[in-house]
């Protein structure tokens, strides 16, 4: 089943990765860190973590911000992270065989992330011209 999400599509772009090989709980607790923050802050903060969840986030948070760019003609300056979640994924199963003709299930956990940008300079704008509308 595909959810529709509703996001204001004058002023919010996303990016979605699915089926990256990770927790979800080790992929949240970075993405806690960057929930509401800047563009250039979010960058900083995801280069100098220590935790091997940084690297895809990173690639994702790059991906959005070119959305943005080459979409909508967004200013990275003005950019911050409106909604950052983490959802689990399938699970990779696969057979490791031991003594005795035996074998051991290995789980690989899987996740999906999506990183919803929102522009701060359009969003203004847009509610300005909504108030004159309704005026």
């Amino acid at each position: 089943m595909i959810k529709k999400r509703k996001t204001n599509r004058y002023t919010e772009v996303s990016a979605l990765s699915q089926h990256i090989c990770m927790s979800a709980h080790k992929a949240r607790r970075v993405i806690d860190q960057i929930r509401g923050c800047s563009y250039e802050e979010t960058l900083m903060i995801l280069e100098l973590m220590p935790y091997r969840a940084c690297y895809p986030i990173l690639k994702l948070v790059y991906s959005a911000a070119a959305n943005a760019n080459y979409n909508k003609s967004f200013n990275e300056d003005s950019l911050i992270i409106s909604k950052a979640e983490v959802n689990e994924g399938t699970t990779l199963k696969k057979l490791k065989p031991r003594a005795r003709g035996r074998n051991y299930l290995i789980k690989r956990p899987t996740c999906h992330i999506t990183i919803v940008l929102k522009d701060l300079s359009v969003d203004e704008e847009y509610e300005k011209y909504k108030k004159y509308i309704n005026i």
